[in-house]
């Protein structure tokens, strides 16, 4: 039977689970070999030292994380006022090449700037300069990353997003909002009751999650900005499992009210709800298809769980996993090409991905507890939690699993982990 307001654990374990907001980081560690992965070189930025953030450091670690890039050696004293000496860093193999400066303002702002060059053709590719709040030092170097990222590959770069996850230390859990690197991590919620769930809406604004503060499973929707909290959901029995529309203006959930957990869909402002799937299994752990025409869902119709597809409005299910008797978690990429979810091999619960238009599946981790994958607003990075060495760990992935990064290990609990939308 599957539990309807977890994951993966049944709801006792979750009880006991989850992590707390003082949370150990570790360097980026890039395991796997990757395909062709562009060489760039990244100049500590001149008067580096002015920010309270190691802005190039930032800047390489993005890059590497995302599987495109690999760092080449970049001795200093290179910055965007400055004219490469093209023969030696082609001597070094680069194929583009990033240097900037610090500067700090009167008002205190740090004018932050560079320029990136392709080596090959010795032409300049782009330059840009950023004022800011030291505070907003790490989201520069981010930004700088996501424009790197866009000029070499065509495709967005998503180093400025941020990210949720819930924790737990001792007995408090909390809800914790950090940036796409797992650094710059900030507490938006606190309790002594489990949070479980927490998904972004597409204004990149405000989290759904469950909460078990009063007792019992609702669904709440927070403001990460301000703060500001409302229940959606605390009908009859449990209410779990939110999942937003890609317009942001309704949610699927798996609520217990009639008997049995089933999908209903509800207006963001809480009128409206309606349910979509009449069956005596337990459906749940829903998701929307990235135009919105379909629900993904997780289901025990067939005995075991399994991942099934039907119209948004309700209708008739079709089954989408076949590899393997318990497959759960779904997440569909933004481009609705690719399914990743987690499979059970004996008892290792491993990351899956799925091509959705041939079936084929392939497992992409080698771990014993993975679970809650989410992508990236590009598409091209999922994370996802996992358990390594008898450590909670937060991990970024390629589609291919070649180049995996940890972004948070604690002894603490870590879970369920989403990626938020483009917004900053």
């Amino acid at each position: 039977m599957l539990e309807p307001v977890s994951r993966r654990r049944s709801l006792a374990a979750l009880v006991a689970l989850g992590a707390g907001p003082a949370l150990a980081q570790v360097r980026i560690d890039i395991a796997g070999v990757g395909g062709s992965r562009i060489p760039v070189g990244i100049v500590d930025f001149r008067d580096e030292s002015r920010s309270p953030q190691p802005i190039a450091a930032i800047v390489r670690a993005d890059l590497e994380r995302s599987g495109q890039f690999r760092s080449v050696d970049a001795p200093s004293g290179l910055s965007e006022t400055s004219a490469p000496v093209w023969t030696d860093w082609r001597a070094r193999q680069a194929d583009a090449l990033a240097a900037g400066s610090v500067t700090r303002l009167a008002d205190g702002r740090l004018d932050i700037r560079f320029k990136l060059w392709d080596v090959v053709k010795g032409t300049e590719l782009v330059g840009e300069a950023q004022a800011v709040h030291p505070d907003d030092a790490r989201l520069a170097a981010h930004r700088i990353a996501d424009t790197i990222y866009e000029k070499l590959t065509g495709e967005r770069g998503v180093f400025a997003t941020r990210m949720a996850y819930v924790t737990k230390a001792g007995p408090r859990y909390s809800l914790v909002v950090a940036d796409a690197d797992g650094e710059g991590a900030k507490v938006a919620l606190t309790s002594p009751e489990p949070i479980i769930s927490p998904a972004w809406a597409p204004n990149g604004r405000e989290l759904a999650y469950v909460s078990f503060e009063s007792r019992k499973a609702t669904v709440r929707i927070q403001d990460v900005t301000t703060g500001q909290r409302r229940v959606l959901a605390d009908f009859k029995g449990t209410n779990s499992a939110p999942a937003w529309s890609p317009d942001g203006q309704r949610l699927v959930l798996s609520l217990s009210r009639e008997g049995g957990t089933q999908l209903f869909v509800i207006n963001r402002d809480g009128s409206g709800l309606r349910r979509l799937t009449r069956s005596s299994a337990i459906d749940t752990e829903a998701c929307y298809s990235p135009d919105g025409n379909k629900i993904y869902f997780v289901s025990d119709r067939g005995g075991g769980p399994q991942i099934y597809r039907m119209p948004a409005d309700g209708g008739t299910a079709e089954r989408v996993s076949f590899s393997g008797n318990y497959n759960i978690s779904p997440a569909v990429s933004p481009d609705g090409r690719t399914l990743a979810y987690i499979t059970r091999t004996g008892g290792a619960f491993r990351l899956c991905v799925m091509d959705l238009a041939t079936g084929q599946s392939q497992q992409i981790s080698e771990a014993n507890d993975d679970e809650s994958p989410a992508f990236s607003p590009n598409g091209k990075l999922i994370v996802y939690a996992s358990r390594a060495g008898g450590k909670e760990v937060l991990m970024t992935t390629t589609l291919d699993g070649k180049i995996k990064t940890p972004l948070l290990v604690t002894l603490a609990e870590v879970r369920e982990p989403t990626w938020g939308p483009f917004t900053r």
